[in-house]
């Protein structure tokens, strides 16, 4: 078999932040390889929505980086390449909505455009002419008209598709086993398909991120996080905005292990309603829990009552990267010189990963940061592992 020459960095993981990461080292030239033991977005990124959002973050750095990141699409978008381009993209915006206290969104939209976000508090009037067949409960609503949706997997294929056209190479069913060293740098990866030099490895697994970067030897805190969605059969144009309840954004927030859920309902380009989101920490047990299938149909149609006669197709789910301070872990690790991170960025990775792949670009290239990496650096105290 053809082996390209030596890459300059071997991305483990070939998801969403996998990709973004190795689309952005390629564009600045450097040489790329990426594994995965799979394939191509055949983990966390095939089990998520696809979702863009500024609209569900605090104010600071998971915010900022963002804000940024729902920039930087456009940029990344712009770099594709045409046969692969169109990745099912809406700039569709977001509308959230509460059916009790209007106050708590109200404060919420406040301190987010304090820090630059474009968040429109509207009546329940303006909330019927944008999502007609919302529940009449609604008592307030804040129109985020950033907040966008992409197809995920569409997505990462396509930002692997522009790495191969530069040059970089993608390998399917390449297990990473640990790291090689020479006098405490990387100068290697041991993988099911022998060893691999490169003068550097990427650290882009996702809930997997904790046990690889153990057995690199240096061990960061990346949990596994479930969650499950529900998909309805193709319906007309029903749902014309991301639509989530005002409960959404303290479930992202929150550090409960116990299951949490949300209401959060799109439609898809197929026509096809996506029903969210739940939470929990359960390790990587894959087994059906039909309490939480209907507890999220219950707050669906609640939120849309008309989906009370819609048949759900299927359902699926799937695992998302939790650091305990919910903040992703973005850099180099101080511990092995060579050895990177791009992970924890729980159910966020997708409207993330661009930024994050400019951000690990521009430091591994030793140029300035276009958002400030600290609050994301390897060694904090949250995730550096006892």
């Amino acid at each position: 078999m053809h082996r390209s020459a030596t890459p300059d960095v071997v991305v483990v993981g070939a998801g969403m932040v996998g990709a973004a990461c190795a689309e952005a080292l390629s564009a600045a030239g450097v040489r790329v390889l990426v594994i995965d033991r799979d394939g191509p977005a055949a983990g966390t990124t095939a089990s998520g929505e696809g979702n863009v959002l500024v609209s569900d973050k605090e104010p600071g750095p998971e915010l900022e980086l963002a804000v940024a990141s729902r920039a930087e699409w456009e940029t990344v978008r712009g770099r594709l390449p045409e046969w692969v381009a169109d990745v099912e993209w809406e700039a569709k915006g977001g509308v959230v909505v509460a059916t009790g206290d209007p106050e708590p969104l109200t404060a919420f939209a406040a301190k987010q455009r304090a820090a630059g976000v474009s968040a429109r508090v509207i009546t329940p009037a303006e909330v019927f002419d944008l999502e007609p067949l919302v529940t009449p409960r609604v008592t307030v609503g804040v129109h985020y008209p950033d907040d966008a949706q992409v197809q995920p997997v569409l997505a990462a294929t396509a930002l692997l598709a522009a790495v191969r056209e530069r040059g970089g190479e993608v390998r399917s069913g390449v297990t990473a086993l640990g790291i090689r060293q020479s006098r405490g740098r990387v100068v290697g990866v041991d993988t099911s398909d022998g060893d691999i030099a490169c003068g550097a490895v990427l650290n882009a697994c996702g809930p997997w991120a904790g046990a690889f970067s153990a057995a690199a030897g240096a061990p960061i805190e990346v949990l596994p996080r479930r969650g499950m969605i529900l998909v309805t059969a193709p319906l007309p144009e029903c749902v014309r905005h991301k639509v989530y309840d005002a409960d959404y954004v303290g479930a992202v927030g929150s550090g409960d292990a116990d299951l949490q859920t949300s209401t959060v309902v799109e439609s898809t380009r197929a026509g096809t309603v996506l029903i969210g989101s739940s939470r929990e920490r359960i390790g990587f047990d894959e087994a059906v829990r039909v309490r939480v299938l209907r507890e999220l149909a219950r707050k669906a149609v609640g939120l849309f009552p008309f989906l009370g006669d819609v048949p759900v197709m299927r359902t699926y789910g799937g695992f998302r990267p939790y650091a305990p301070d919910h903040l992703p872990v973005i850099g180099a690790d101080p511990r092995v010189l060579g050895l990177w991170h791009a992970t924890g960025h729980e159910g966020a990775g997708i409207g993330l990963a661009p930024s994050t792949g400019r951000l690990i670009t521009e430091q591994f290239l030793g140029l300035t940061p276009h958002v400030d990496p600290s609050p994301f650096r390897v060694d904090r105290r949250a995730v550096i592992a006892a």
